[in-house]
């Protein structure tokens, strides 16, 4: 059994997002865009491929040298904008590329063990067997000379500092070998991978008109955008500037946005065309003051409520500050089939009636599992359990990880991560069928979120404190997890259910016979109130 590592509150999101539509643009309008994505998206991809090939060589010299190279096609702040981009998609190819040799090292050294096992071995929970037969023993070799190519060659590329980037998608580049299978045009998916390969995005500057000098959006929604050196003859204001005919206004966060505006404090911009629906939008970004840490003992004291992170929904149930379940158990639900933006919409939605609930509850926490399925997702670690495999790859951990964050920040309510060892084992042991009636069904899942929930106020999962193996009764004291240690008379021994006294029913005031006998009807074994003496054998008057 491995140790069990104690919950702590997630730390609170540093960034917000917004987005609207850009409705209304003209033809000109959007001939412009089109045209200014196409050519800064020319730069990026230039400047990603500069950026690649300095690999770990890279350095203050070499990016201030790559920006010096774009300005003259853009301008300072573009080549800014742009050199900051690339710089960050190495760094996420980077951390992918880690993932990825950790995934290999994991495979390679399952399958080495069970190799080295006899053939028809059986295996334990936390150690794998052997191979069934020897047909699956000998393909699983040529796999391990695979991997170990594939090992080999990833440590190579880690090692000199070379990552691959695909701009517009890894996924969306290999459809255009099976067009048929995606049911996808020709003329559709060249749009959808030009778009994807556009760049118009600008960072905020604080002190600066509006908090942005390259799209510049104003507190009445009207929108600027700082053309290219290139592209200066497109321009239909002063200074080199293009005003859309489009006026944006923010639904969500608007006021906030707005006050950051007129204050000329930093607004990131980014416009991008989704093509499935033909629309234009403008997303705004800002950082934001991360908040302090609630404490566990504050965020804790007036209960938490649990939740069990699953492929389609979300068990949740309510506990209170002795951990003891409140009312009935809780199911969001969501579907992941579809586009991302239909899964992401899913998710929200269930995530906003989850903190409706807190809310309504007046439960200031929210328990969920500290999931990473990095290294668990390996075919060689769970072999045909191809069901399963789909089923913790299906788990929206991450969207949903940052989601929550988010969204209960501006809501007070704290996220309190905790170890997911044994949760939904040791749930289903203690509370499923203690939990279970004739109105209720109470599944596993319900009640690993009573585990969740009471690891994070720090009781144990278990409902009772069983004796000691040897004393089955309560000759040491009843014993229960429920009180607290301050409790007076926590250790103290539990009053008999019913008294074998031979005067119990005197002294209860009973009259008449009661349903057990207090002593026995035969003259042998009848009681004498007289003491007991037993004489010596040697008296014999």
């Amino acid at each position: 059994m491995r140790a069990v590592a104690p919950p702590f509150v997630a730390a609170g999101p540093r960034g917000v997002a917004v987005r609207t539509r850009l409705a209304g643009l003209t033809g000109t309008d959007e001939r412009v865009l089109r045209a200014v994505g196409a050519h800064l998206g020319s730069l990026a991809a230039r400047d990603l491929k500069a950026r690649c090939a300095d690999g770990l060589e890279h350095g203050a010299d070499t990016w201030a040298a790559r920006k010096r190279e774009l300005t003259g096609e853009s301008s300072a702040r573009w080549a800014g904008s742009i050199t900051k981009a690339s710089h960050d998609q190495w760094a996420l190819a980077r951390r992918c590329q880690v993932a990825h040799l950790r995934s290999l090292e994991a495979g390679v050294r399952t399958i080495e063990c069970r190799l080295a096992l006899p053939i028809g071995q059986k295996g334990t929970k936390r150690v794998p067997g052997g191979y069934r037969s020897r047909r699956e023993w000998f393909a699983k070799s040529r796999r391990l000379r695979i991997l170990q190519d594939r090992l080999a060659a990833e440590r190579a590329d880690f090692e000199a500092g070379v990552v691959r980037v695909v701009r517009g998608g890894k996924r969306l580049a290999r459809t255009r070998h099976n067009l048929d299978e995606a049911g996808m045009s020709e003329r559709k998916w060249r749009t959808r991978w030009e778009a994807g390969r556009w760049f118009c995005q600008a960072d905020g500057e604080s002190g600066k008109r509006y908090g942005n000098e390259t799209i510049r959006v104003t507190p009445d929604g009207e929108v600027f955008i700082r053309l290219p050196g290139p592209l200066a003859e497109l321009a239909n204001a002063p200074h080199g500037r293009y005003v859309l005919a489009a006026r944006v206004r923010f639904a969500h966060r608007g006021t906030e946005w707005a006050d950051r505006v007129q204050a000329n404090r930093a607004v990131a911009y980014r416009v991008h065309l989704d093509v499935g629906r033909g629309r234009w939008y403008l997303t705004a970004s800002w950082q934001i003051p991360r908040s302090p840490a609630v404490p566990m003992a504050a965020a804790l004291a007036g209960g938490v409520i649990g939740v069990d992170t699953n492929a389609d929904h979300l068990a949740a149930w309510r506990l209170d500050r002795h951990g003891n379940p409140i009312g009935d158990p809780r199911r969001f639900g969501y579907d992941l089939s579809g586009p991302s933006g239909h899964r992401d919409a899913q998710v929200r939605h269930a995530l906003t009636r989850l903190l409706h609930w807190a809310q309504d509850s007046g439960v200031r926490a929210i328990a969920v599992e500290d999931l990473d399925f990095a290294g668990e997702k390996t075919r060689e670690k769970h072999g045909r359990r191809k069901k399963f495999r789909q089923l913790i790859c299906g788990m929206p951990i991450g969207r949903l990880r940052a989601r929550l964050t988010s969204m209960a920040g501006q809501t007070g309510i704290a996220i309190v991560a905790v170890d997911p060892a044994y949760t939904s084992k040791w749930g289903a042991q203690h509370w499923q069928q203690p939990l279970t009636s004739k109105n209720r069904t109470t599944t596993r899942h319900d009640a690993a979120s009573i585990a969740i929930g009471r690891r994070a106020q720090g009781h144990p999962v278990r409902r009772r404190t069983a004796p000691p193996p040897a004393h089955r009764s309560d000759e040491q004291g009843h014993r229960t997890a429920q009180a607290r240690p301050g409790t007076r008379g926590r250790e103290g021994t539990r009053q008999p259910a019913t008294d074998r006294a031979h005067d119990a029913p005197r002294r209860a005031g009973q009259v008449g016979r009661t349903r057990g006998t207090s002593a026995s009807n035969t003259v042998r074994d009848a009681r004498s109130t007289g003491p007991w003496v037993q004489d010596s054998l040697l008296d014999t008057a």
